[in-house]
This record gives C-alpha cells, sequence and structure tokens, in this order.
C-alpha cells in the first residue's frame, strides 16, 4: 500500500491537513491533489470541524504542479490535471469553513496558487512566494488567477513576468498573508489564529465566508443589495439573537452552532 501523500487529523474544532511528500518538495501532484480534495470533503462532513489549516512537512510548503507530470502528458492528459486543480482551489473556495495556510519555505507557482486561494496566511519568516513559471516557458496563468485576488495587479504581474520570488514581509505588506512570525512560533501562531475562527458560530461563520466571496465579484450596488440580503437572514439564526442578547447584557454567548 503506498504511502498517504496528505496526513490529515482533527482535534479541537480545528481540521489539519497537511501535505506530506517533502521529498519532491510537497509537489501537487494528481495523487496528493486527489488526497486533498477528499481531506477537504471529509473535513466538511465532519460536524466538529469548524477549520481547517492546511500545513507541510519539509522545507517547502508546496512547490506546485509535478512538472514530470506536465511533460510527459498529452493534451488530454494536461486538460484533465489542470481541471483538477481548479476544482480544488475551488472546493477551499465554497467550503463552508474558512482555510488557512500555514507557510514555511517557499510556495511557488500552484504552491502559490493554493497559498493566495486560502481565505488566511500565517507564514514564517523564511516564507517565500513565487510564480516562476516564465522562466521555464510556462507561464503561470492559472496560479495568476488567485494571485490577482490576493494582492494589486502590477505586483501580481511583475511576479507573473519575472518570476522573482516575494519575501515573507513583502507578502504581507502585499496582503498575500495575514502576518509573518519566527519559524519556530509558526504552528503555534497559526493554531491561535485558528481557534479564534473555530470560536465563533460556525453557522454563522458559513453564511458569511459565502457572502463575502459572492459580492466581492459583484460592483458596489449589487453587492451591498446581497449583502443586505445576507444580514436579514442572519438575524434569523439563534446564535444572531444569542450574540446580540449577550452583548447587551454584558455577558459572554453560549452559541447554539457550535458545528454546521
Amino acid at each position: 500500500m503506498s504511502k498517504s501523500l496528505v496526513d490529515s487529523e482533527i482535534s479541537d474544532g480545528i481540521a489539519v491537513l497537511t501535505l506530506d511528500d517533502p521529498k519532491r518538495r510537497n509537489a501537487l501532484s494528481s495523487t496528493m491533489m486527489a488526497e486533498m480534495m477528499r481531506l477537504l470533503d471529509d473535513a466538511r462532513a465532519d460536524p466538529d470541524a469548524r477549520v481547517i489549516v492546511l500545513a507541510a512537512n519539509g522545507p517547502v510548503f508546496s512547490s506546485g504542479h509535478d512538472l514530470r507530470e506536465l511533460a510527459g502528458g498529452d493534451t488530454e492528459g494536461r486538460t484533465i490535471l489542470f481541471g483538477m486543480c481548479t476544482e480544488l482551489m475551488e472546493k477551499i473556495r465554497l467550503l463552508p469553513m474558512p482555510v488557512i495556510a500555514q507557510v514555511q519555505g517557499l510556495a511557488t507557482a500552484a504552491g502559490c496558487q493554493l497559498v493566495a486561494t486560502c481565505d488566511m496566511a500565517v507564514a514564517a519568516e523564511d516564507a517565500a512566494f513565487a510564480t516562476p513559471g516564465v522562466n521555464i516557458g510556462l507561464f503561470c496563468t492559472t496560479p495568476g488567477v488567485a494571485l490577482g485576488r490576493a494582492v494589486a495587479t502590477k505586483l501580481a504581474m511583475e511576479m507573473l513576468l519575472t518570476g522573482e520570488p516575494l519575501s515573507a514581509s513583502d507578502a504581507l505588506a502585499a496582503g498575500l498573508v495575514n502576518r509573518v512570525v519566527p519559524s519556530d512560533e509558526l504552528e503555534h501562531e497559526t493554531m491561535t489564529l485558528a481557534r479564534k475562527v473555530a470560536d465563533a458560530p460556525a453557522e454563522v461563520v458559513a453564511i458569511g465566508k459565502s457572502a463575502f466571496y459572492e459580492q466581492i465579484a459583484l460592483d458596489m450596488p449589487q453587492a451591498y443589495t446581497l449583502a443586505q440580503s445576507v444580514m436579514v437572514d442572519n438575524l434569523r439564526f439563534p446564535d444572531a439573537s444569542e450574540g446580540i442578547a449577550a452583548f447587551l447584557e454584558k455577558r459572554s454567548p453560549r452559541w447554539n452552532t457550535r458545528t454546521r
């Protein structure tokens, strides 16, 4: 039986998925992506999972696509492979629970795309981010979809056109990651952030995440129309009534929906 390329565990509302193919720089092979999607589905179905952390073993978070698969495939196979990657990224975006990337070392090409796709990211001081496909004759067009929505257009184009890596501190300034921490504090700081998210009412978080990504693609009037409708719906949730009552009564809320 072949070794799993992704480890998974759930504890205290946090599902941790760890890329575990360090010898191949955690390349997003078709096998690894299939495992990730299966485990994401498992986490979505688990009533105890309220937030997901994507981590990685080894010195590299992810080097992106497995170039051996791309070099050895035909047009149909390559179309399937890129389609699988898109399915993975969209699965993360459409999950009801937030996904946090825990990044050490390099995140390049589709690995950078993975970070940009996650709802939040915590990076070690030694982390770096790059879309270097142009340097091997394969422009990082699909990584650019997520990257171009996470950072300013001109910065995204510079990364895509030059392949030069972005340091962790520059990624923080650009909005690609939420915080940068010392390497030995990476897991602790990521889990601290994850616990804060897990403490919120899951049903409220789910409706909020979905609405955020839906409205961000709309013009301002449409976005407000959608957002106000969602807030009216949100007020029907028992947790909204409890949260408002707790605030007015100056006490801690007792959430009804700790699970989805």
